[in-house]
């Protein structure tokens, strides 16, 4: 038995990956129980951690450090690649004042860390530790060790101690605002999602298909390349019926006559102007423009090549080689119309128009290979992590502010993958990853990262609670976290009628919580916390590490 004692108790690597795996497990497995229909999720792996910590399983501090920080980059990149491509689009949207929401809940933070600061005579380094806990924000913690020991020459422990035992009820307090704030609202999630639905509006580039009368003497005996100098909007024109009634494939080259009528495919906020340019509408049904005698059909193909990503859909000029029309393209569950200056990703799905022996060649251009898709796009992941570490050490100086700030090593991963999301395609990057290869990514990274948080706060979390002023601590802490999200949920809600699930995210961003963030997701089981939390994500951590050390420059 001795070889099986000092497998689990002496410090190695055999030590460290039996213990993290036997925290993670037994953490799901208590992930399973509910209360009332309610649980904590995979936040149970933090207690666990505690728990094993207690009993004596105590791995490497400087393993631990290392592996909890790649945990942690690993969820915030994959959470940066999944909401990137429509991160821009949900901060023209609303990010203005999700941004403002959430740089109130951290000023109000801060606000009652002073004001428990002059009451409890608790020292203002301490409590900055106890903030950092309260919110979970590891970042500010590193933060404010640093600045401190750069100040005084040595470290104190009060700082790493308030922020091991405020964070676990740091984790709890944000997820019960998030269930309570449920109850208080008496939120229907199905209603909910369809109201969200409703107020986003039309997704300006959500495509239709519509049949029209050319009644516009304007675009009379024009081709179709000619009459696209019309309008600065995005069309398609599929197919083309004469005064005769014969139907026919369009192409650049298709002259209109008055009389005639047109399948279009262009984007629904754009019908108005092209019923416009066309003069009228026609009664032309859908199935109406079959054309089975042509020898023509519509197929999907998925986008496959490499030499094929980032290019747009004009440089391959598949019309002239084949003489097929694309008619749309999907990505990621969105239509979008087939623009000539559009460029093409991997894991796109093109539709085609034309014969089967013409689709079947610009198949092999394009490549509409399934299994080609499964293949982890590596490069795209670690070289965007290592140029995010990068950018989040870059130190930033304000003014007066006498030490340089830095967005850390969460916040910069995060930034980095949004950005390679959506315009890694420019610069030929492949950021295509399957939605289960982003979950796996996603679920490893939040579980090693709250199995080492558990880990170390464990060691000095009973002592503190039992001898010192832990207790205390924990309900400042406490109140740090559930006070100012509760208030600004309040009047975001009530003032700015903001969605529920756009609120959890918020709500979870404002917090850096990744905890909440997998819970609100899970709870959700849609992507609308994901984006909101990205959407403030990077404001947050600026603003938490930068009044982290604020707080201890001025104690």
């Amino acid at each position: 038995m001795d070889w099986l004692i000092k497998l689990l108790f002496f410090e190695g690597v055999a030590q460290t990956v039996i213990v993290l795996s036997l925290v993670i497990s037994f953490g799901i497995i208590l992930s399973k129980i509910k209360y009332k229909g309610i649980s904590l999720g995979i936040t149970w792996i933090l207690f666990s951690g505690i728990a094993f910590s207690n009993f004596g399983f105590n791995p490497s501090p400087n393993t631990l450090h290392f592996v909890k920080e790649l945990g942690l980059i690993l969820f915030v990149y994959s959470i940066g690649l999944q909401v990137g491509p429509g991160f821009f689009s949900s901060f023209r949207k609303g990010g203005v004042k999700l941004n403002l929401l959430a740089a109130s809940i951290v000023l109000l933070g801060v606000t009652i860390t002073i004001l428990i600061h002059f009451i409890s005579g608790v020292p203002l380094h301490t409590l900055t530790g106890v903030m950092s806990g309260a919110i979970t924000n590891t970042p500010g913690l590193g933060a404010a060790q640093q600045t401190y020991f750069e100040l005084n020459g040595f470290n104190d422990p009060s700082i790493a101690t308030g922020y091991a035992v405020a964070y676990p009820l740091g984790v709890v307090g944000i997820i019960i605002v998030i269930i309570s704030l449920k109850r208080m609202f008496k939120i229907d999630v199905n209603r909910e999602y369809d109201n969200y639905k409703n107020e986003e509006g039309d997704n300006p580039e959500e495509t239709i298909k519509l049949s029209f009368k050319i009644l516009n003497p304007l675009i009379a005996e024009k081709t179709i390349s000619q009459i696209r100098k019309f309008s600065d909007k995005p069309f398609i024109i599929s197919r083309y019926k004469n005064s005769d009634g014969v139907i026919e494939i369009a192409s650049a080259n298709t002259l209109l006559y008055l009389g005639g009528e047109v399948l279009v495919i262009l984007r629904k906020t754009d019908r108005d102007t092209i019923l416009a340019l066309f003069g009228g509408e026609s009664d032309m049904k859908s199935d109406e423009w079959l054309t089975y005698d042509l020898n023509v059909s519509p197929r999907r193909v998925l986008v496959t090549k490499e030499d094929i990503h980032g290019k747009s859909l004009a440089s391959l000029k598949l019309g002239k080689a084949f003489g097929i029309i694309v008619t749309r393209i999907n990505r990621a569950g969105v239509d979008l119309v087939a623009r000539p200056d559009l460029r093409l990703q991997i894991g796109d799905r093109i539709t085609l128009v034309g014969t089967s022996e013409a689709i079947d060649a610009a198949t092999h251009i394009i490549g509409n290979s399934q299994s080609r898709l499964n293949e982890p796009n590596l490069i795209a992941i670690f070289l965007g992590i290592a140029i995010g570490i990068l950018f989040g050490s870059i130190p930033f100086i304000l003014p007066g502010v006498p030490q340089p700030v830095k967005l850390g090593l969460a916040g910069g991963p995060l930034i980095v993958a949004i950005l390679i999301s959506r315009f890694g395609p420019k610069l030929k990057l492949v950021t295509y990853t399957t939605m289960s290869a982003n979950l796996m990514l996603r679920e490893v990274g939040i579980s090693l990262f709250l199995a080492c948080v558990g880990l170390e706060a464990g060691r000095g979390f009973v002592e503190t609670l039992v001898n010192g002023d832990g207790v205390l601590w924990m309900l400042y802490g406490l109140l740090i976290t559930v006070a100012p999200l509760v208030l600004t949920a309040v009047i975001a809600r009530k003032f700015f009628k903001l969605n529920y699930f756009a609120l959890m995210g918020l709500i979870a961003g404002s917090t850096t919580d990744p905890p909440a963030l997998a819970f609100s997701g899970k709870t959700s089981g849609n992507d609308i916390p994901a984006v909101t939390y990205a959407t403030v994500y990077p404001l947050t951590m600026f603003l938490r590490v930068l009044f982290a050390q604020l707080l201890i420059m001025f104690s």
